[in-house]
């Protein structure tokens, strides 16, 4: 690899390294067809086409695929695993490259972005067009990031507890796949018609327990799409920041969706983000636990840094 450099381009992406792309195993869900296919498509024929690199799609055929596929794949065999698809089969592929990385024998990541938020890939700077995206991947630049795990299940962006892993376990698949972000709009308002007012007891370091209404642990800055809860959070520093919202109730929720959306929530003199390396959540026995988007984890969970870094193709 060619020495480090400094860049200030994606959020949270610092100290790149560089390295040649020659082979790359392209892990895709099907699921997202139309106009997205179309885009995969386009890609792999930039890649193949204008920089000469060896591209083989392996489509998924369920939950579980993309981890089992990136897991397989053998350290040296190819120059990057390629996860195309939204953030839970993002999310697949980084766990099953957790294991090739924990063994010291990391294999790089790479994005084509096709989701609904598409969050870790806005994180790294990686366009969502066909040929911006195809540069990416052929240009070879890396950077390390620190995942971290929730019981064990490793995410790159966020985990946490409360109405927005609610929201998650409970949004219609279908809606979603029909009109996307509006299909979590339409979530959240139920759930917090519906709710009960649930709390959680937070123990973050091993310091002293804390009652809150909900808690997210960000690796990144961005949340739920380009919206910003943590903005000292990087995906580059061996440090969780956890958002701490401690009141409760209806109105309480509300107020704190507001203050995400129209990028105030820092203002807030309830709420608080704490750097941490480890916390403890319990509460509702069984409670979902929401994992860069998906569910990972089901309440008491247990958040810390993964201890190994992944290499990811950057914007």
């Amino acid at each position: 690899m060619d020495s480090p450099s400094r860049t200030d381009g994606a959020a949270g992406v610092a100290d790149q390294t560089a390295t040649a792309i020659r082979r790359l195993l392209v892990i895709h869900n099907p699921v997202a067809g139309g106009r997205k296919a179309r885009r995969l498509r386009a890609v792999v024929q930039r890649l193949e086409e204008r920089h000469g690199i060896q591209v083989r799609v392996q489509a998924t055929g369920g939950r579980g695929d993309a981890e089992s596929f990136a897991r397989a794949v053998v350290p040296g065999a190819v120059d990057a695993v390629v996860a195309a698809g939204g953030d839970g089969t993002i999310n697949e592929v980084i766990n099953g490259l957790a294991a090739h990385a924990a063994a010291g024998l990391p294999v790089p990541l790479g994005i084509v972005p096709m989701g609904t938020a598409n969050v870790l890939a806005a994180e790294l700077g990686v366009p969502t067009d066909a040929d911006g995206v195809a540069r990416v991947l052929a240009a070879g630049r890396l950077t390390r990031i620190h995942p971290a795990v929730a019981n064990g299940r490793v995410f790159s962006m966020m985990a946490g507890v409360g109405l927005d892993a609610r929201v998650v376990e409970c949004v219609d698949t279908r809606l979603k796949r029909r009109i996307g972000k509006g299909a979590y709009v339409v979530e959240t308002l139920k759930q917090l018609a519906l709710r009960p007012d649930h709390r959680y007891r937070v123990r973050i370091d091993g310091g002293p327990v804390e009652e809150v209404a909900a808690v997210i642990a960000a690796k990144g800055h961005f949340y739920g799409g380009r919206f910003v809860c943590t903005p000292d959070a990087r995906l580059t520093d061996p440090l969780l920041q956890v958002c701490l919202f401690p009141r409760g109730g209806r109105w309480n929720a509300l107020r704190y969706v507001w203050g995400v959306t129209a990028g105030r929530l820092h203002r807030f003199p309830d709420y608080r983000v704490v750097p941490a390396r480890a916390l403890r959540i319990e509460g509702p026995e069984g409670d979902a636990v929401q994992g860069d988007g998906d569910v990972a984890a089901r309440l008491p969970v247990d958040i810390a840094l993964a201890g190994w870094t992944l290499p990811v193709l950057v914007g």
